[in-house]
């Protein structure tokens, strides 16, 4: 396979319903997270299609690892607009979420038609598998983004300060702190690539979709406060989850669980069980939204609850994309947003490093079989590069025959 494609590779522009159908095949068939999805999105723009350059893509993505959200989204989004215009940003994000959030929205149906079966087996087993994904995970993301004694020891303390105040304040509270933290002691090794974005939003557009960004996200709050309404309440919650996930994937795990399961919309069993299925689909976590928007308790629930978290967690990205692409070549060669951005992804980590005590560990893992169970699951994944989705369904169905579960 080539390793690059010549910059002077140019391709016409296409139509939002070719940007559709070549996006609902990558949503049917990414598997892996986020990390695959980008390697599955260079094979198919930059290796055959030649809708873009390496540089351009390599760009494309670091825009989007720097902006809060799901990246791979945020990187089909993108590439959806290089191809055809505001249309084809929708087109993208349409074809490669639908397949996963139609899935588990029947899921969800699914578990809504057993009543108090969350505590069934299989679905115990899918709170067990959650575990080992979840360990997966934040070993992986240890590796690239706390690499060193600082970065690490800056996990560890935002792992601790979201324990002891869980609440979307204590997650808020520890990003800002790795922030702050990353631009006093984590400057140096500026990148300096030279690479130039191909997509052209003037900056008026762009700084206005910014505003309306923060507007929702200040506004929002304060618009339920004033008018408590459910559906209001759930589009608030998933918007800000959406505007305040840095990472993506796997973290928006403890911000979705502060938002739902307190205040009594979606039971812990039913939030954990859900994850768990949410590995077995291709395509982006972040449909694991449609998930909680369907089992909601309150109304509205359902297909109608769906939609309103699905758009409300996505929503920001499309507000953040767009709108940082005029300023993003300025921005990203200053030493201080690197820093800062170090510093934010370490934090990352020790939000999700607090997820897997609590509550993916604390819930799944009742006693010395579900330990084995998600230890296996873990030395098939991490060891024999076993399919996350197969995984997923081994352990459902060991959670139906041990009969512990």
């Amino acid at each position: 396979m080539s390793t690059e494609v010549p910059p002077t590779v140019a391709a016409p522009k296409g139509t939002w319903r070719e940007v559709l159908m070549v996006f609902l095949r990558l949503g049917l068939t990414s598997f892996g997270g986020p990390v695959a999805h980008l390697g599955y999105f260079r094979e198919e723009f930059v290796i055959r299609r030649r809708w873009l350059d390496d540089h351009s893509y390599a760009d494309l993505v670091a825009l989007c690892q720097f902006l809060p959200g799901p990246a791979s989204s945020q990187v089909g989004m993108a590439v959806g607009l290089l191809r055809a215009g505001y249309t084809g940003a929708l087109a993208a994000w349409t074809g490669f979420t639908l397949p996963s959030a139609i899935g588990l929205v029947l899921f969800a149906y699914g578990v809504n038609s057993l009543g108090n079966g969350a505590g069934g087996g299989w679905l115990h087993g899918l709170k067990v598998a959650a575990v080992a994904v979840v360990a997966q995970a934040v070993l992986g993301m240890a590796r690239t983004l706390a690499p060193d004694r600082l970065r690490a020891t800056l996990a560890v303390g935002a792992a601790v300060i979201v324990l002891a105040v869980p609440s979307a304040w204590g997650q808020i509270s520890a990003i800002v702190l790795g922030g702050v933290i990353g631009v006093w002691l984590l400057t140096g090794d500026s990148q300096t690539d030279s690479a130039v974005l191909p997509l052209r939003v003037s900056r008026s557009t762009g700084g206005t979709l910014l505003a309306v960004f923060f507007a929702l996200l200040i506004g929002l709050p304060l618009l339920t406060a004033a008018i408590p309404v459910q559906a209001l309440k759930e589009f608030d919650a998933f918007y800000r989850a959406g505007s305040l996930v840095f990472g993506g994937g796997h973290v928006v795990l403890p911000l979705l669980q502060a938002a739902v399961v307190p205040p009594g919309w979606v039971s812990n069993d039913a939030f954990l069980a859900g994850y768990g299925a949410a590995q077995a689909v291709p395509g982006p976590l972040f449909t694991f939204s449609a998930y909680l928007g369907a089992v909601m308790q309150p109304e509205p629930h359902g297909w109608l609850g769906a939609v309103i978290c699905l758009v409300g967690i996505f929503l920001p990205s499309f507000f953040l994309v767009i709108g940082a692409l005029p300023f993003w070549d300025k921005l990203r060669h200053r030493p201080m947003a690197q820093a800062a951005l170090r510093g934010v992804n370490a934090a990352v980590v020790g939000l999700l490093l607090a997820a897997l005590y609590h509550p993916v560990w604390t819930t799944g893992i009742a006693d010395a079989s579900d330990f084995g169970l998600a230890a296996t699951a873990f030395l098939l994944l991490f060891m024999w590069q076993t399919p996350p989705w197969l995984v997923v369904i081994l352990c459902a169905l060991a959670g139906a025959v041990l009969p512990r579960f």
